[in-house]
Protein backbone atom coordinates (compact mmCIF):
# COMPACT_ATOMS: atom_id res chain seq x y z
CA UNK A 1 0.00 0.00 0.00
CA UNK A 2 1.05 3.54 -1.00
CA UNK A 3 1.61 6.51 1.32
CA UNK A 4 0.87 8.81 -1.93
CA UNK A 5 3.26 9.99 -4.75
CA UNK A 6 5.26 12.01 -1.97
CA UNK A 7 6.09 9.52 0.75
CA UNK A 8 4.63 9.50 4.09
CA UNK A 9 1.93 12.15 4.92
CA UNK A 10 2.44 14.35 7.84
CA UNK A 11 -0.67 14.18 10.60
CA UNK A 12 -2.57 16.87 11.62
CA UNK A 13 -3.80 17.58 15.35
CA UNK A 14 -7.34 18.27 15.29
CA UNK A 15 -8.27 18.79 18.97
CA UNK A 16 -5.82 16.02 20.29
CA UNK A 17 -6.71 13.81 17.44
CA UNK A 18 -4.22 13.10 13.78
CA UNK A 19 -5.31 13.77 10.56
CA UNK A 20 -3.35 12.25 7.61
CA UNK A 21 -4.77 13.80 4.63
CA UNK A 22 -4.54 11.91 1.98
CA UNK A 23 -2.89 8.89 3.31
CA UNK A 24 -4.65 6.09 0.58
CA UNK A 25 -4.22 7.01 -3.09
CA UNK A 26 -6.94 7.10 -5.45
CA UNK A 27 -6.08 3.44 -6.81
CA UNK A 28 -5.24 2.22 -2.95
CA UNK A 29 -8.85 3.44 -1.95
CA UNK A 30 -10.49 1.96 -5.44
CA UNK A 31 -9.18 -0.97 -4.00
CA UNK A 32 -10.72 -1.10 -0.70
CA UNK A 33 -13.73 -0.76 -2.15
CA UNK A 34 -13.81 -4.00 -3.67
CA UNK A 35 -12.50 -5.67 -0.65
CA UNK A 36 -15.32 -3.56 1.25
CA UNK A 37 -17.94 -5.43 -0.92
CA UNK A 38 -16.63 -8.42 -0.46
CA UNK A 39 -17.63 -8.46 3.51
CA UNK A 40 -20.54 -6.72 3.09
CA UNK A 41 -21.45 -9.74 1.10
CA UNK A 42 -20.90 -12.20 3.62
CA UNK A 43 -22.36 -9.92 6.71
CA UNK A 44 -24.75 -7.14 4.77
CA UNK A 45 -25.29 -3.71 5.69
CA UNK A 46 -28.21 -3.60 8.42
CA UNK A 47 -29.54 -0.65 10.48
CA UNK A 48 -29.48 -0.52 13.90
CA UNK A 49 -31.67 0.82 16.08
CA UNK A 50 -30.57 3.22 19.10
CA UNK A 51 -31.65 2.39 22.59
CA UNK A 52 -34.93 4.85 22.44
CA UNK A 53 -35.74 2.83 19.37
CA UNK A 54 -35.14 5.01 16.48
CA UNK A 55 -33.26 3.55 13.32
CA UNK A 56 -30.22 5.46 13.11
CA UNK A 57 -29.34 7.13 9.62
CA UNK A 58 -26.65 5.18 9.00
CA UNK A 59 -26.38 1.55 7.50
CA UNK A 60 -23.47 -0.91 9.12
CA UNK A 61 -21.96 -3.90 9.16
CA UNK A 62 -18.79 -5.26 10.76
CA UNK A 63 -15.70 -7.67 10.34
CA UNK A 64 -13.07 -9.11 12.93
CA UNK A 65 -14.03 -10.96 16.13
CA UNK A 66 -16.45 -8.25 17.21
CA UNK A 67 -18.93 -6.48 15.30
CA UNK A 68 -20.92 -3.29 17.08
CA UNK A 69 -24.55 -3.51 17.11
CA UNK A 70 -27.31 -1.24 19.00
CA UNK A 71 -30.76 -1.88 19.73
CA UNK A 72 -33.18 -1.19 22.58
CA UNK A 73 -30.75 -3.44 24.78
CA UNK A 74 -28.28 -0.53 24.36
CA UNK A 75 -25.24 -0.05 22.80
CA UNK A 76 -22.27 -3.59 22.48
CA UNK A 77 -20.22 -5.60 20.71
CA UNK A 78 -21.82 -8.93 19.46
CA UNK A 79 -19.58 -11.96 17.70
CA UNK A 80 -21.80 -12.72 15.30
CA UNK A 81 -24.26 -11.06 12.57
CA UNK A 82 -27.87 -10.30 13.58
CA UNK A 83 -28.36 -13.17 10.66
CA UNK A 84 -26.38 -15.33 13.14
CA UNK A 85 -23.59 -15.92 11.22
CA UNK A 86 -19.94 -15.14 12.16
CA UNK A 87 -18.47 -11.98 11.09
CA UNK A 88 -15.54 -12.20 8.08
CA UNK A 89 -12.02 -11.63 8.83
CA UNK A 90 -10.83 -7.89 9.15
CA UNK A 91 -8.88 -7.44 5.01
CA UNK A 92 -5.50 -7.53 5.19
CA UNK A 93 -5.17 -3.50 3.57
CA UNK A 94 -7.45 -2.59 6.50
CA UNK A 95 -4.83 -4.49 8.87
CA UNK A 96 -1.86 -2.27 6.70
CA UNK A 97 -3.18 0.68 7.91
CA UNK A 98 -3.30 -0.14 11.36
CA UNK A 99 -0.22 -1.36 11.64
CA UNK A 100 1.37 1.87 9.59
CA UNK A 101 -0.28 4.62 11.86
CA UNK A 102 -0.55 2.77 15.33
CA UNK A 103 2.64 -0.15 15.04
CA UNK A 104 2.57 0.04 19.04
CA UNK A 105 -0.91 -0.73 19.14
CA UNK A 106 -2.07 -4.43 19.63
CA UNK A 107 -3.95 -5.52 16.63
CA UNK A 108 -7.74 -4.21 16.58
CA UNK A 109 -10.22 -6.86 16.84
CA UNK A 110 -13.25 -4.64 15.40
CA UNK A 111 -13.82 -3.15 11.94
CA UNK A 112 -17.09 -1.23 11.93
CA UNK A 113 -17.94 -0.33 8.54
CA UNK A 114 -20.75 2.63 8.38
CA UNK A 115 -22.32 3.79 5.10
CA UNK A 116 -23.62 7.24 4.82
CA UNK A 117 -25.94 7.98 2.09
CA UNK A 118 -27.54 11.05 1.60
CA UNK A 119 -28.90 12.71 5.14
CA UNK A 120 -27.29 10.60 6.70
CA UNK A 121 -25.63 11.82 9.98
CA UNK A 122 -23.89 10.65 13.41
CA UNK A 123 -24.47 12.79 16.79
CA UNK A 124 -21.73 13.54 18.95
CA UNK A 125 -20.88 10.57 20.84
CA UNK A 126 -17.84 8.38 22.68
CA UNK A 127 -16.46 5.22 21.80
CA UNK A 128 -16.25 3.81 25.13
CA UNK A 129 -17.77 0.69 24.92
CA UNK A 130 -14.01 -0.63 24.63
CA UNK A 131 -12.19 -2.37 27.54
CA UNK A 132 -9.38 -0.68 26.82
CA UNK A 133 -8.99 3.26 26.36
CA UNK A 134 -4.76 3.26 25.82
CA UNK A 135 -5.52 1.84 22.57
CA UNK A 136 -6.66 3.58 19.59
CA UNK A 137 -9.45 4.37 17.41
CA UNK A 138 -8.56 4.34 13.68
CA UNK A 139 -11.08 6.03 11.30
CA UNK A 140 -10.82 5.72 7.81
CA UNK A 141 -12.84 8.00 5.03
CA UNK A 142 -13.95 6.83 1.44
CA UNK A 143 -16.08 8.35 -0.88
CA UNK A 144 -18.06 11.69 -0.19
CA UNK A 145 -16.63 13.91 1.90
CA UNK A 146 -17.90 14.40 5.61
CA UNK A 147 -18.10 17.04 8.26
CA UNK A 148 -16.27 15.67 11.28
CA UNK A 149 -17.10 17.61 14.78
CA UNK A 150 -14.58 16.63 17.63
CA UNK A 151 -14.81 18.39 20.91
CA UNK A 152 -13.71 17.23 24.63
CA UNK A 153 -14.49 14.66 27.06
CA UNK A 154 -17.38 16.58 28.20
CA UNK A 155 -19.99 16.32 25.70
CA UNK A 156 -20.63 20.27 26.24
CA UNK A 157 -17.32 20.84 25.95
CA UNK A 158 -15.92 23.45 22.64
CA UNK A 159 -15.88 21.87 19.31
CA UNK A 160 -13.98 22.10 16.26
CA UNK A 161 -15.02 20.77 12.71
CA UNK A 162 -12.92 19.62 9.98
CA UNK A 163 -13.91 18.24 6.40
CA UNK A 164 -12.70 14.57 6.07
CA UNK A 165 -11.57 13.78 2.24
CA UNK A 166 -12.01 10.42 0.66
CA UNK A 167 -8.36 8.96 1.27
CA UNK A 168 -7.96 10.52 4.60
CA UNK A 169 -7.23 8.37 7.83
CA UNK A 170 -7.71 9.85 11.48
CA UNK A 171 -6.41 8.17 14.75
CA UNK A 172 -7.85 9.12 18.25
CA UNK A 173 -5.48 8.34 20.58
CA UNK A 174 -4.26 9.75 23.60
CA UNK A 175 -6.37 12.56 25.19
CA UNK A 176 -8.62 12.35 22.06
CA UNK A 177 -9.53 9.01 22.52
CA UNK A 178 -12.60 9.51 25.00
CA UNK A 179 -13.41 12.48 23.34
CA UNK A 180 -17.09 13.41 22.01
CA UNK A 181 -17.55 13.41 18.25
CA UNK A 182 -19.99 13.01 15.16
CA UNK A 183 -20.01 13.57 11.57
CA UNK A 184 -22.87 16.52 11.02
CA UNK A 185 -23.19 16.06 7.46
CA UNK A 186 -21.92 14.53 4.06
CA UNK A 187 -21.57 16.73 0.91
CA UNK A 188 -23.31 14.50 -1.64
CA UNK A 189 -21.72 14.16 -4.73
CA UNK A 190 -18.42 15.28 -3.88
CA UNK A 191 -16.67 11.63 -4.58
CA UNK A 192 -17.05 9.51 -7.31
CA UNK A 193 -15.70 6.41 -5.73
CA UNK A 194 -18.47 4.67 -4.93
CA UNK A 195 -20.95 3.72 -7.95
CA UNK A 196 -24.00 4.40 -6.17
CA UNK A 197 -22.62 7.70 -4.37
CA UNK A 198 -22.09 8.06 -0.43
CA UNK A 199 -19.59 7.71 2.16
CA UNK A 200 -17.63 4.31 4.22
CA UNK A 201 -16.32 4.79 7.43
CA UNK A 202 -14.21 1.95 8.84
CA UNK A 203 -13.71 2.49 12.33
CA UNK A 204 -10.77 -0.05 13.83
CA UNK A 205 -10.87 -0.88 17.33
CA UNK A 206 -9.61 -3.09 20.11
CA UNK A 207 -12.14 -4.21 22.36
CA UNK A 208 -10.96 -6.64 24.94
Amino acid sequence: MTRNDNGPVAGINVRGATLYRGFLTPADQAGMVEVLRRVVAEAPLFSPETRWGRKMSVRMTSAGRYGWFSDRRGYRYIERHPSGTPWPAIPDPVHEIWRALVPEARPPDCCLVNLYGEGAKMGLHQDRDEADFSQPVVSISLGDEALFRIGTTERSGKTESVWLKSGDVLVLGGAARLAFHGIDRVRTGSSSLLRDGGRINLTLRVVD
